[in-house]
């Protein structure tokens, strides 16, 4: 068995590279992120990216789509991450993810083909504010009118909402949770944009007030299975762009230890240099191989999907923060600094411990799932 990446991931991955080193480094992502009037990202390289493919990669080829799987978005997922690139790509490859699996033939045509060629963004709305993130914490009302299910309720932390055109919301009908789509344009939908850590993601919070969604944009999977099947695959997108964003930091790191000289000699050479380092090599590589078992595990439909997505992000949750805030530390004074770039890798690790359910939420679910 080959453990290994195929000679076409590896070249994937090397595309990737070379894309965004040219077209968005992190002067770019700076510029991008920090025009409070913008998107958040730029719709030029978002259109460039859905030409090379890479926002329909793991939507089938039937629907526009490059039919590959979750091991090759990954790679596109930590080359993203490394480079801390602003762009709605996680959230609209979920919502793609939720209708694929969970929609139905009319609704992959009608929604897959727009999704993948990047001409429709997507985002998911799951989180409710002071709820735990899987099914058991959504509250979010719907009712029968008709054939018609009626929404009332909040979400929170929802990605790139000024952007989305699609969204994929969670809620609960009597004691069963499910996932309806509801247009940007929708009645009664009122989207609030918010302040967040990490100004490479943009967030904000969603109000359905009796917002009404016809039978045809309700996705099978009640019962939970779909609203927690999105979670894992949200769970294992984001802890592989913390690979990326985690590799960075430990890079710019070391880089900075060895140029640094102290008592005439590179700080790279002490002991309270080098451990940190090497612990934070030793996390990286850790969840590195958990996400891509994940990953594996979704591709193939293999029972271990959720198992392996609360210890991927579970362990990432725990020890990506502790990275950037080692990152910024071993750098002194100038990593405190705006204008240096340690901070904006601690950021994105602020992001990441919440995003999809923290360490405590997917260690209590990998406790649960492995039967203790």
């Amino acid at each position: 068995m080959n453990f290994g990446f195929s000679e076409e991931q590896d070249l994937l991955r090397s595309e990737a590279r070379k894309f965004l080193d040219e077209s968005c480094p992190l002067d770019e992502v700076r510029k991008i992120s920090e025009d409070a009037a913008g998107p958040g990202y730029s719709p030029e390289l978002w259109r460039q990216i859905a030409e090379l493919g890479w926002v329909g990669l793991t939507i089938p080829e039937a629907h526009g789509g490059a039919g590959l799987g979750w091991v090759d978005w990954v790679v596109v997922l930590e080359e993203a991450g490394r480079s801390l690139f602003p762009a709605p790509l996680i959230p609209t490859a979920l919502a793609a993810h939720a209708i694929e699996r969970f929609g139905n033939e009319a609704q992959h045509a009608v929604w897959l083909p727009s999704l993948a060629d990047g001409s429709a963004i997507g985002t998911v709305a799951i989180v409710e504010a002071g709820q735990a993130p899987g099914p058991a914490g959504i509250g979010l009302v719907a009712s029968r009118d008709g054939e018609s299910l009626v929404l009332s309720g909040e979400k929170v932390f929802v990605s790139d909402i000024a952007a989305a055109d699609l969204f994929v919301v969670a809620y609960r009908f009597g004691d069963s949770p499910g996932l309806a789509l509801v247009e940007r344009v929708a009645e009664g939908l009122t989207l609030e944009s918010q302040p967040g850590i990490d100004l490479t993601k943009r967030i904000g919070k969603i109000s359905l007030d009796a917002v009404r969604v016809a039978p045809e944009n309700v996705l099978d999977g009640a019962n939970g299975e779909a609203v927690s099947a999105l979670l894992d695959a949200g769970a294992v997108a984001v802890t592989a762009e913390a690979i990326g964003a985690a590799e960075a930091a430990l890079a710019l790191t070391a880089s900075y230890a060895k140029d640094r000289i102290q008592f005439g000699k590179p700080i790279a050479q002490f002991q309270g240099v080098k451990h940190p380092l090497a612990e934070m090599y030793v996390d990286i590589e850790s969840f590195k191989s958990l996400v891509y078992y994940a990953a594996w595990c979704i591709d193939e439909g293999h029972e271990d999907a959720p198992i392996a997505a609360a210890r991927a992000k579970a362990y990432a949750s725990d020890t990506f923060p502790k990275i950037g805030i080692d990152a910024v530390g071993l750098h002194g004074g100038i990593g405190y600094t705006w204008e240096y770039d340690a901070h904006l890798f601690l950021k994105r690790a602020k992001w990441v411990r919440p995003a999809f359910g923290d360490a405590d939420w997917h260690y209590e679910r990998v406790a649960q799932l492995g039967g203790l």
